[in-house]
């Protein structure tokens, strides 16, 4: 008898199911259509839970994983080490289920960048769905360690994902040693912790209130009371962390949330809808959040950026030559507020070309800012970085020498093959 790879994997993990019959036919021919949708469900489930296998970093992924093998690329963030190497990851593959994370780094302020030094690809032949990794990002703590959080899932997303951690204690080394990872908790991180004035560190998980893709619709269920923008502690430093609150956002989409930590003590939670972006407040530490509401910025319904400066001011990357509008994912331009958010100065432009997306960026001890974006993702595949300055942003123009828009991190190199001719 020949089973396909799907129904033999998934007899096999039933096995309790069918062992108390004395074939799989004679188990499952006789299922009322109630029955056999129960059944269907736990295959499911039972695929669903591959992503729960811990996943490995390849730090040797040359030459599979060379530029001449990449086709795609969606950055996903940007981190300084504390003696300077630049770290950058982005996802290869596509947008989707077959998704894999890709890192490389610079020695000298972004100008080169390494071949590919790491790579978490969790696709494998003989699995019935792909395994994706496609959310993430690197952030440097203020203990000097090097975090590279990523996401787990099953085909694109799952309904559970999974937040995978390595802390690398020795980022600066020639060959640095990155930890087997750790699951933190369901979910995804996309952009970076937020240390607050008490110390504690607020950890934005995402648990998109949406369907599963494709086969994975039905998968997680019992995890709906998770799903929306989640605020995750840690008050030992990253030792532990402990979900602490949850805002759901009107039509919700993927959350990639960001925390802002005001002057009054409030946390400003930012966040994509489909509707763009909006914004809650939280007075007890993100414990519990008022009403969503619509922030001062116009933004289309992408990611973005924002972070308190050492001055003191907010800066905010965003697309759009003005403050109130944006064409859609054209154009992104640096903005700062010197009153928490309620008004925005400046609007330096990084890059006023098509097909943007995704910005992430810290600041440096001397005050310089680095923002990593890509640009069209599926055809050049381009991960680039501008380094600029605050006064810069405030005058709309570049004069520091040191300044400089438009740098390439990555592009990948692999000759896509020629659609066939329409008939």
């Amino acid at each position: 008898m020949t089973f396909t790879r799907i129904s033999l994997s998934c007899f096999l993990l039933l096995g309790a199911t069918c062992a108390q019959a004395q074939s799989p036919e004679s188990a499952l021919t006789s299922l009322n259509p109630a029955e056999a949708r129960a059944f269907e469900l736990q295959v499911l489930q039972k695929v669903a839970d591959l992503s729960l296998v811990p996943p490995r970093i390849n730090t040797s992924p040359l030459p599979q994983y060379d530029y001449d093998q990449l086709d795609y690329g969606m950055t996903i963030g940007i981190a300084r080490t504390p003696r300077g190497r630049l770290w950058a990851a982005w996802v290869a593959g596509e947008d989707g289920p077959k998704a894999f994370m890709v890192a490389a780094t610079s020695d000298d302020d972004g100008a080169t960048w390494s071949k590919p030094r790491l790579v978490v690809d969790s696709q494998a032949p003989h699995l019935p769905l792909p395994r994706s990794v496609i959310v993430g990002n690197f952030w440097t703590d203020p203990l000097g360690r090097l975090w590279f959080f990523f996401d787990q899932t099953m085909n694109h997303y799952d309904g559970r994902q999974g937040v995978w951690v390595s802390v690398c204690e020795n980022p600066d080394a020639e060959n640095p040693t990155w930890p087997q990872p750790v699951r933190l908790c369901h979910g995804a991180v996309l952009n970076k912790p937020t240390v607050l004035a008490n110390g504690e560190w607020l950890l934005p998980v995402e648990h998109p209130n949406i369907r599963g893709v494709g086969p994975m619709r039905d998968a997680n269920p019992e995890l709906e009371p998770l799903r929306g923008a989640n605020v995750y502690v840690s008050t030992d430093q990253g030792k532990s962390w402990s979900r602490r609150g949850n805002v759901r956002f009107p039509k919700p989409s993927w959350d990639e949330h960001m925390f802002v930590e005001l002057k009054d003590g409030r946390i400003w939670m930012l966040a994509r809808t489909g509707d763009g972006t909006m914004q809650s407040f939280s007075s007890d530490g993100g414990r519990t959040w008022i009403e969503p509401s619509v922030p001062t910025f116009k933004h289309p319904a992408a990611r973005f950026h924002i972070r308190r400066l050492a001055s003191g001011r907010i800066l905010l990357i965003k697309h759009g030559k003005t403050i109130d509008a944006h064409e859609g994912r054209v154009t992104l331009t640096a903005w700062v507020s010197e009153d928490e958010g309620l008004t925005w100065k400046g609007g330096l432009m990084l890059d006023e070309r098509k097909g943007l997306s995704y910005p992430d960026g810290f600041q440096a001890p001397d005050g310089t800012i680095y923002v990593s974006y890509d640009r069209n993702r599926a055809t050049d595949g381009e991960i680039l970085m501008a380094r600029f300055t605050e006064a810069e942003v405030l005058s709309g123009t570049l004069t520091d020498p040191n300044s400089k828009l438009q740098m390439l991190i990555s592009r990948p190199l692999k000759k896509k093959e020629p659609k066939p001719a329409k008939r």
